[in-house]
């Protein structure tokens, strides 16, 4: 979500919902990577194909076999123990039929799992659609799976979901409503991370939008944490950690948490954005990062990272084609060995606003000051949801979609492929870069609010380097027009 629009529109335009099933076989299906490492599809089959729920009016479009928006966790004790959550059969008017994990114990083989957030799934949560997936694992390899209930015509609720897995992401247990609203609050965007170094610790973080009463000059949205201690069996009660009420039409999105292990130190990074009296335009948008030093129960004042200069994401030859990205969403990570704090985020910086790079900043003093943005994907071409970690060696790893093989004129298809960048120590001026996808028609790609891939992708170190899940189309193709992807890269 790019910019405000009335409480309706935005359970609309922010339900990018993902539906899951049941346990599943699923022999690991290899395509070569242009370096010749494995990608290995991780979405087989449509576990709900047969669900006849969700739709919205005459107008709502399924797109059938579309996996979208995935992330990934790989076990810190194990890293061929890897789950990966997907949006399954994606809506045109918000979400999806719901949620989908995917799991391994060789890093190779991946079976199916469906997760319990929608009423598609079996078992599952009293929800018409569900988005936004999340994942992560603890320490003592506890699989914590966030994500988001919404209801459209039944009820107007919005809910934020959590279960857990104590067997690498088989069966999940635990599904929790953390919390839920009716209109005019609308919940959005959540993530959830799970404590390196706290064992039974999470946290889900979230915005909560109050359009109370609806119309111009009446927006909030702060946002809201739940946390749980006992390894997901029980969740506190949703409460605020970021306000927004001191400025007018000002709301957060984006929250991710990342914990420094060296001090147990955490940080919330999210955008920030006040919009006009009408709400019509944004005035004003930074990124900003706030700590807790007491595992999330009391936080500091905000301090600004970086201007958000992100502008609309369009195909360059046909700018009235609406692409769907990760524009106000940022991707921050933590060097485990020596705490220097990252984050990547589409901005304009370096094209005079013409088009969204992938930008990096950084803070080597625990987020008390911010450098100036680097430019990371190459000049004069357009980038896209940007994913960074940082292995134990101190590289620093980027994935990001681009257009670089998108030829002048060429109006009916857009050519796009999935980029790793790494940094030596956080070293730009040592910046070495691969395409690790096929080159891929975004156009084929479910339409929903723009050609959607996912607001997200997802990339974590995994002991011996990096592993990314990406979302590639398929061409000519309308009852499978998306897969989810994972390899496992090395860093220099």
């Amino acid at each position: 979500m790019r910019a405000f629009l009335p409480l309706t529109a935005v359970a609309t335009a922010a339900l990018l919902l993902v539906t899951v099933t049941g346990a599943t076989p699923a022999a690991a299906d290899r395509s070569p990577a242009p370096d010749g490492s494995p990608l290995i599809r991780v979405s087989h089959g449509d576990p709900y194909a047969d669900c006849t729920i969700g739709a919205r009016s005459p107008d709502s479009v399924v797109y059938p076999g579309t996996e979208v928006e995935p992330y990934l966790s790989v076990d810190p004790r194990d890293p061929k123990r890897v789950v990966t959550v997907f949006q399954q059969d994606r809506w045109n008017d918000g979400a999806a039929r719901g949620l989908v994990a995917s799991w391994t114990t060789d890093g190779r083989t991946f079976r199916r799992s469906t997760l319990p957030f929608s009423l598609c799934a079996p078992g599952g949560a009293d929800f018409e659609r569900a988005s936004d997936p999340w994942v992560s694992t603890g320490p003592d390899g506890t699989v914590y799976a966030g994500g988001e209930g919404v209801d459209f015509t039944r009820s107007t609720r919005s809910a934020l979901l959590a279960a857990t897995s104590r067997d690498g992401g088989r069966t999940w247990q635990n599904l929790t409503t953390t919390h839920v609203d009716e209109e005019p609050f609308f919940n959005d965007k959540p993530s959830l991370t799970a404590d390196p170094i706290r064992k039974g610790t999470a946290y889900q973080v979230w915005n909560r939008l109050d359009n109370d009463p609806p119309g111009p000059s009446s927006l909030d949205g702060p946002g809201y944490i739940s946390l749980t201690r006992d390894g997901g069996r029980t969740w506190s009660e949703a409460r605020p950690f970021v306000d927004t009420g001191t400025v007018p039409n000002t709301q957060t999105i984006g929250h991710v948490i990342v914990v420094d292990r060296r001090t147990g130190t955490l940080y919330d990074f999210f955008d920030r954005i006040t919009y006009s009296d009408d709400l019509s335009t944004v005035t004003e948008a930074h990124y900003a990062v706030v700590t807790s030093t007491d595992a999330g129960e009391t936080w500091s004042a905000p301090t600004t990272v970086a201007r958000d200069t992100s502008v609309p994401e369009v195909d360059p030859n046909d700018p009235t084609k609406l692409l769907r990205a990760a524009a106000t969403l940022p991707s921050p990570a933590v060097d485990p060995k020596t705490g220097t704090l990252y984050m990547a985020y589409e901005g304009s910086d370096f094209t005079g606003g013409s088009f969204d790079s992938v930008q990096l900043v950084r803070s080597t003093d625990g987020g008390r000051t911010w450098g100036s943005p680097e430019l990371i994907s190459p000049p004069d071409v357009p980038a896209f949801s940007p994913s960074i970690a940082v292995d134990e060696r101190g590289t620093v790893a980027l994935t990001y979609y681009d257009l670089r093989f998108v030829e002048p004129g060429d109006t009916t298809t857009l050519p796009t492929a999935y980029q790793l960048a790494t940094l030596p120590h956080g070293d730009a001026r040592l910046r070495s870069e691969r395409r690790i996808s096929r080159v891929f028609d975004w156009l084929q790609a479910p339409f929903a609010g723009g050609y959607f891939l996912g607001d997200y992708q997802g990339l974590v170190a995994d002991g011996k380097g990096v592993r990314a899940v990406l979302t590639e189309t398929h061409s000519d193709a309308p009852q499978n027009r998306t897969d989810v992807y994972t390899t496992s890269l090395p860093t220099p």
